[in-house]
């Protein structure tokens, strides 16, 4: 009791930092937290308006609710008044949040599962009679927000409900809740009050020391990217250099995290001459720097200086996300110049048509758009804090419910995982872009249909002629791989390639040929439905990195000797990885 009484005064005094860290959050837009208040108002207008057409079936409903409320609580109540502490029969479904077998036997906790279950399902009840009145949009963000509500309330979120963070308090004589509460604080502290679940041990990394090692050097540098150019892994390299371009929400290490899964260093020993810029991370002074700005100082800057240093006419251009929408926009605008410097073009998880807004759509009405526009107009940039969190709510279990339970209640120290600590190692975005790309290509996919205006030209995605090669993930949340397929179908090369590989937006293409775990699929039929497409397609085992890498090895012209990097007019600015990766935001 003694090392528990002690644990429990830290804990007092833990409070006070805890009331100081909190005092430091400043509220936020609540346009950026939550759907416009018209929304439930329709909700419960559409709500009551079924219970007036339907009112026996509402009634069914609710009685039923109450019935197994009733009989639940009185099975519970006999289960411990017989004295056996057994728990009355289970047949909620299978959660991985229960998976504590107290869950099961004791009657409490099993008590306290079950009747959230039953509360969950009767909202999802209440919702549906409210959803068939809804415009479909409506009745979408409506399900996603209820959801997230739901989620919230599980009674692993609390601690007095959760039996694996008591169990780790009794063993730890409160110990747990100690290390759980500094955490919490830390957290807060980091993040100016604001609540943001520490995903990974930041300490246990280094950008360039044991993450993002691949040689090579920054060759060229400007206001809003470094030009790096890896070291041949090779004594031959093919004649057309590669140039690879990250999207700028985050850093570009995830391909490169470590050895044995860098797509980077992959690509350096197939025999490629590979570029890759490396994105500034923004501050204020950024505001208005668009999508146009992007284009011109970005892409074709970059691509300019390769083709110099390397002595080619034209590239092959890489583009991730978001950096292969805008790839495709500069694809578009080159065709319009007449200007061919790029070879073939390969887009990963890259979504050109937007009619279809998939796990975004709640995020991409005007309510929250608008939010977004005064946030930046105010700040200068999007904080990637914003996006993080926004991302974040789309896999809540993942990224912040089972992590804050890890840190704040079992008072574990975040795991020494890269790939967590790459997700929070984000970036803002300039004002101008942020909106240029939310309302001009998500809100009204004007680069699909009537065409994007963008330095001077109305770009559309037929404009895109270059031989593509696309890849896109089954899983992925953030780019549906449909959605990506029918952008692909939309271009007008004559010469395109698609290939969907297993697993979600990152795995799937961090997905390196050693690893022998996720397999693709391929299919050469691009006119068919994406249903269609996948329905007939043929499985292959292993990754589509070298799939992919003879497809490129086609368009790369004859083998050379290998190039160092830079050249007289492009000494090296420093080694690989580059400053701008390792700022905050710039000097």
């Amino acid at each position: 009791m003694a090392r528990l009484n002690e644990n429990l005064a830290k804990m007092e005094t833990l409070s006070q930092r805890l009331v100081a860290a909190l005092a430091k959050h400043q509220p936020s837009d609540p346009a950026l937290s939550g759907p416009e208040q018209d929304l439930f108002v329709r909700a419960g207008q559409a709500y009551w308006q079924e219970a007036m057409l339907h009112p026996a079936r509402l009634i069914e409903q609710q009685f039923d609710y109450w019935g197994r409320t009733l009989r639940h609580y009185v099975e519970a109540q006999q289960a411990f008044l017989s004295g056996t502490l057994a728990a009355p029969e289970d047949p909620g479904p299978n959660d991985p949040r229960f998976a504590n077998p107290l869950w099961q036997s004791n009657p409490y906790f099993n008590f306290v599962k079950q009747q959230y279950q039953r509360n969950a399902e009767a909202i999802e009840q209440a919702l549906g009679a409210a959803c068939d009145e809804l415009e479909p949009g409506d009745a979408h963000r409506l399900r996603f927000f209820t959801q997230q509500i739901i989620d919230m309330m599980s009674p692993t979120n609390f601690l007095g409900t959760n039996p694996d963070a008591l169990e780790r308090a009794v063993e730890t004589d409160g110990e747990s809740l100690v290390k759980g509460l500094e955490n919490l604080i830390s957290d807060l502290e980091a993040n100016n009050g604001d609540f943001a679940v520490r995903l990974a041990d930041e300490s246990a990394f280094e950008v360039g020391g044991n993450i993002a090692t691949t040689p090579g050097e920054v060759v060229f540098r400007n206001h809003l990217f470094e030009l790096i150019q890896y070291a041949p892994a090779t004594e031959q390299v093919q004649e057309t250099p590669v140039i690879l371009f990250p999207p700028w929400i985050n850093k570009f290490y995830i391909l490169d995290l470590k050895e044995k899964n860098s797509l980077i260093r992959w690509i350096t020993e197939q025999g490629f001459t590979l570029f890759l810029v490396s994105w500034v991370n923004p501050d204020a002074s950024y505001r208005d720097i668009g999508l146009a700005d992007y284009v011109e100082d970005g892409y074709l800057t970059a691509i300019r200086e390769a083709r110099a240093i390397c002595g080619t006419e034209q590239v092959n251009a890489v583009g991730y996300c978001i950096a292969g929408t805008t790839l495709s926009l500069t694809l578009a605008l080159l065709k319009a110049r007449g200007e061919t410097p790029v070879r073939s073009a390969t887009l990963f998880t890259t979504l050109t048509d937007f009619s279809d807004q998939g796990e975004f759509q709640p995020f991409l009405q005007n309510d929250f758009v608008d939010g977004i526009g005064a946030e930046v107009e105010r700040e200068g940039i999007l904080k990637s804090s914003i996006m993080s969190r926004t991302f974040s709510f789309l896999r809540a279990g993942d990224l912040i419910y089972r992590p804050a339970i890890r840190s704040y209640m079992m008072g574990e120290t975040p795991p020494a995982f890269d790939l967590l600590f790459w997700n929070g190692d984000g970036t803002n975005l300039p004002a101008k872009m942020t909106m240029d790309y939310l309302r001009g290509l998500c809100q009204q996919d004007r680069f699909a249909q009537d065409g994007f205006e963008l330095l001077g030209h109305r770009l559309r995605l037929r404009d895109l002629d270059v031989p593509v090669c696309a890849i896109a993930c089954e899983t992925d949340h953030i780019a549906a791989w449909a959605d990506s397929y029918r952008g692909v179908c939309a271009m007008g090369a004559r010469s395109k390639t698609f290939i969907l590989s297993q697993s979600g937006h990152i795995a799937g293409i961090v997905n390196p040929p050693s690893k022998k775990k996720y397999g693709h699929y391929t299919n050469g039929d691009m006119s068919l439905s994406a249903e269609d497409w996948r329905a007939t397609a043929e499985f292959h085992e292993g990754s589509w990195w070298p799939r992919w890498g003879t497809w490129l090895k086609r368009r790369s012209g004859k083998k050379i000797p290998a190039r160092t990097p830079g050249d007289s007019a492009h000494p090296s600015l420093g080694p690989a990885p580059g400053t701008y990766v390792k700022r905050v935001r710039p000097a």
